[in-house]
């Protein structure tokens, strides 16, 4: 409720008296609370990309989806989402855009965002985790179980690897760093194509053998290891995660994002991260994501 609003209800209450005076004062809770007025108890409204596996998609596939389901339950309220691709302008035509006929925020939650996102508030961490390498043969690696054992492998067998890697990340710099930065492949951070996203990129060019090894987010790397599993017409895909780095950053703590000055309701997604975060690793951990400890050691 807005401060003068509010006023002009103290104002009315000088002249009646009853329930009136009652109203004020919830309406006056309402305005200090630090949630959303228009936020139902009986929904949560969350804002997600519609194609972007392993997080999310429109048929609830997702681990973000899965993480919401089980917020909504313990919360007993029901789902409705917002999707928009999870590009440049998400933030703005879902957690901050309202309704032209409610006037009512399209929705209240982003269930995936860097931890001190300038965008948005963000709650307590859910998940830490990490790059990795992908390997699509990982036989023709040599066994490679870390990523230094990548860079120990012969010359002339490092030198005819291709990397496909993304533009501005991690994966950019440890090229860069190691002298290979000439082998890769690079991708756009964005593809003009709402549809496409890294994980599609990265699956069809492995697959296809035009890159070797990819460098992408831990968990869609692990997503395509999963859609990947060892049969007798192919090999089984592996992924390697990068260990945190202290001259390139690989691991990313994830919260959720909320609007700022929604204090109460950032205490409540905070107090059921708190109290469910081993719900939380269970459904990551079914979809393969590789976790890190507070130690930086994958769980």
């Amino acid at each position: 409720m807005a401060r003068s609003s509010l006023v002009t209800c103290i104002r009315w209450n000088r002249w009646l008296t009853g329930t009136t005076g009652l109203v004020c004062l919830l309406l006056s809770l309402v305005a200090t609370s630090g949630v959303a007025a228009d936020q139902p108890d009986s929904v949560l409204r969350v804002c997600a990309d519609p194609d972007n596996l392993p997080l999310s998609n429109q048929r609830g596939e997702g681990y973000e989806n899965k993480i919401a389901e089980a917020l909504a339950s313990d919360l007993g309220r029901r789902i409705e989402y917002t999707f928009f691709p999870q590009r440049m302008g998400f933030v703005r035509n879902t957690l901050r855009q309202r309704d032209e006929a409610t006037q009512q925020f399209k929705c209240d939650v982003i269930i995936g965002v860097p931890k001190g996102y300038e965008l948005t508030a963000t709650t307590r961490p859910y998940m830490r985790s990490t790059y990795a390498l992908l390997f699509a043969d990982p036989a023709k690696q040599g066994g490679v179980q870390t990523a230094d054992d990548l860079l120990k492998l012969p010359p002339e067998k490092l030198k005819a690897l291709r990397f496909g890697v993304f533009g501005r990340s991690p994966g950019s710099d440890w090229l860069l760093r190691h002298g290979l930065i000439e082998q890769a492949i690079a991708y756009a951070p964005q593809s003009g194509d709402v549809h496409e996203n890294p994980a599609n990129i990265i699956e069809r060019d492995l697959s296809e053998g035009k890159i070797d090894v990819a460098i992408l987010w831990g968990p869609m790397a692990a997503y395509l290891v999963q859609r990947h599993t060892a049969s007798p017409q192919q090999a089984e895909w592996r992924a390697v995660p990068f260990l945190p780095d202290p001259q390139i950053r690989f691991d990313y703590e994830i919260a959720m994002g909320v609007r700022f000055g929604e204090k109460q309701w950032q205490g409540v997604l905070d107090n059921w991260i708190d109290t469910h975060q081993a719900r939380i690793d269970e459904i990551l951990t079914s979809y393969r994501v590789p976790l890190l400890d507070a130690s930086g050691k994958v769980k």
